[in-house]
């Protein structure tokens, strides 16, 4: 028996707005430490680009970058998760659990505890003035909390058809020539290196899920703690941001693994 004319156009109508709606959802980024620098530039990036975006950050109140760039776009989701903090990355998963998330980014960490340039904050990583207690600081906002990320987010990135891990590491932590020519740092390039080798590890684990690992170089950016610095030769975040979303769009799984700068060209572990 043949379906009358008004039961077969329901049906067709429910066919294509599924269809639709399929054609339509929008990709979904979750972006730590979002609020300046790098973080605010991919969260702007990805939301001008209409990807839903989940912009995390840690202030006890929400930055007014963030209420601006939420207001400017709808699709702009603000929360707060500090990366030290396990409850709040666990709290934030739970509230995320039913949303895939196809490129998650590990953005949020820690270069110095201070003014970049201030002497005493130089000594503080320096070879005969290092300050142990920074230790535990470095380690766990540059390692501990992008792991645990990793981990509390990876359902979400198996629900996704292509879902990526996007590390924001850095060549100061480069243990192959050339060095980094600043001799200070020291905590700073540890929790580099360690990032770098546990996001390999990462990487082997996640090759059964189809689920990319990538650790990115961003290149020499003037952020918020470099802004008053007279480095030559920076980059705008957004410059950096511009080329690391179209390396990241054209990443598969053969990419997984490797250490590479903004541009896409592999480095030196």
């Amino acid at each position: 028996m043949l379906p009358d004319k008004k039961s077969f156009s329901a049906v067709l109508t429910g066919v294509l707005l599924t269809g639709l709606t399929a054609l339509c959802s929008a990709e979904t980024v979750l972006v730590t430490g979002s609020n300046s620098g790098i973080g605010f530039a991919f969260a702007e990036k990805y939301a001008s680009m209409g990807w839903d975006v989940i912009a995390t950050h840690r202030r006890s109140e929400t930055p007014e970058t963030l209420k601006e760039l939420a207001q400017k776009y709808d699709t702009v989701q603000v929360e707060r998760m500090d990366v030290t903090n396990n409850a709040e990355i666990d709290s934030l998963a739970q509230k995320m659990k039913d949303t895939p998330i196809d490129v998650l980014i590990n953005n949020a960490g820690v270069m110095v505890i201070g003014k970049l340039g201030d002497p005493e904050v130089t000594a503080a990583q320096e070879f005969g003035t290092l300050d142990y207690e920074q230790f535990d600081t470095f380690m766990h906002t540059n390692v501990m909390g992008p792991i645990k990320i990793a981990e509390a987010f990876v359902d979400n990135l198996r629900a996704s058809k292509d879902g990526k891990i996007v590390n924001i590491s850095s060549t100061a932590g480069s243990i192959c020539p050339p060095i980094s020519p600043f001799r200070e740092g020291y905590w700073y390039k540890a929790s580099k290196v360690a990032l770098n080798m546990m996001m390999k590890n990462l990487a082997y684990d996640l090759k059964k899920d189809d689920i990319v690992v990538i650790m990115f170089h961003p290149g020499g950016v003037r952020s918020e703690k470099l802004k008053d610095i007279k480095f030559p030769g920076l980059m705008e975040p957004s410059e950096s941001v511009g080329s690391m979303v179209e390396v990241i769009d054209s990443l598969t799984m053969i990419d997984s693994g490797k250490f590479i700068d903004y541009t896409g060209k592999p480095q030196p572990f």
